[in-house]
């Protein structure tokens, strides 16, 4: 029984005539491309991207062209709408000031009890009201909003 058990082991040796040298020198990498083969590819890189941007540049500078051609044609509206809503903002606070003081005998609208505010303007001259007294009658968060705005800019 005791046979049985023991099983005959080889010994790990190295191989006949011994390991090869251990390779610990400096291995230069190899070289696929000479300098003369990589300042041809950057030039040809080169004059590609000059073509590319050229292309980009042409389609921004068209598209700067028709943006600005459409914003001057569009202004002369704009600046119409922005006159009419600040006449009706006007029309407006008139309304709201006769309907606040209805009720007080001898106020007449855009006066102070009869006399004109500004006695040296001719009747039909408009005089713009300040930040303050256009803004009167709206809404405060309106009024925040647009007072933000104007003292950033």
């Amino acid at each position: 029984m005791a046979d049985a058990c023991q099983v005959l082991r080889k010994q790990d040796l190295p191989p006949p005539g011994g390991y090869k040298p251990i390779p610990f020198k400096r291995v230069p990498a190899k070289q696929f491309f000479s300098g003369y083969t990589l300042f041809a590819g950057y030039i040809g890189m080169t004059i590609g991207a000059i073509y590319l941007y050229q292309l980009t540049d042409k389609r921004i500078k068209r598209h700067e062209i028709e943006m600005r051609s459409s914003k001057m044609a569009i202004y002369p509206m704009l600046l119409a709408e922005r006159d009419r809503e600040y006449l009706k903002q006007l029309r407006r606070n008139r309304d709201a000031e006769a309907e606040l003081m209805k009720d007080v005998p001898g106020w007449e609208v855009g006066t102070y009890y009869g006399e004109p505010v500004y006695k040296l303007v001719p009747q039909d001259a408009l005089v713009e009201p300040i930040f303050h007294e256009y803004y009167a009658h709206t809404n405060p968060v309106e009024w925040f909003r647009r007072a933000y705005i104007k003292l950033r800019s």
